[in-house]
């Protein structure tokens, strides 16, 4: 591939990015907090994956462990935002597959929910800041 088909590959996974925080906030604004979440996990994802093609100039890897795949990315995280990898790629499985008593639901508050979006957008505004994307 040439570097501009490259390009476009980022560009397609910054878009992405993009789209998936707007409806992470749409969800918000409507009150459906979980699913929220679950789209703001896919927004970092897909901004890791566009940081990923770019540094590598090869296609990302079909994960959605996000401190996994930072780690593919090779970007030097501090302990306190591995932690919220960790933490928002529990709400890939726990938005979509909620336990019998429904627990995410219950713990995604507006509150909850609003201060995990903010550290979610405060992640991507960070790897905008040390990545040339």
């Amino acid at each position: 591939m040439t570097n501009t088909d490259w390009e476009k590959i980022v560009q397609f996974w910054l878009d992405e990015a993009d789209e998936a925080l707007r409806v992470a906030d749409h969800l918000f604004e409507k009150g459906d907090y979980s699913y929220s979440l679950f789209f703001g996990h896919l927004c970092i994802e897909k901004y890791l994956k566009a940081v990923y093609v770019s540094s590598k100039q090869k296609h990302a890897p079909p994960i959605h462990n996000l401190e996994r795949l930072a780690g593919e990315t090779e970007l030097e995280i501090s302990l306190e935002k591995r932690e919220l990898l960790i933490r928002v790629t529990a709400y890939n499985i726990e938005a979509r597959y909620p336990d019998i008593h429904r627990s995410f639901r219950e713990k995604c508050t507006a509150d909850f929910t609003e201060r995990e979006l903010y550290e979610i957008k405060e992640f991507i505004q960070w790897l905008k800041l040390i990545t040339t994307l």
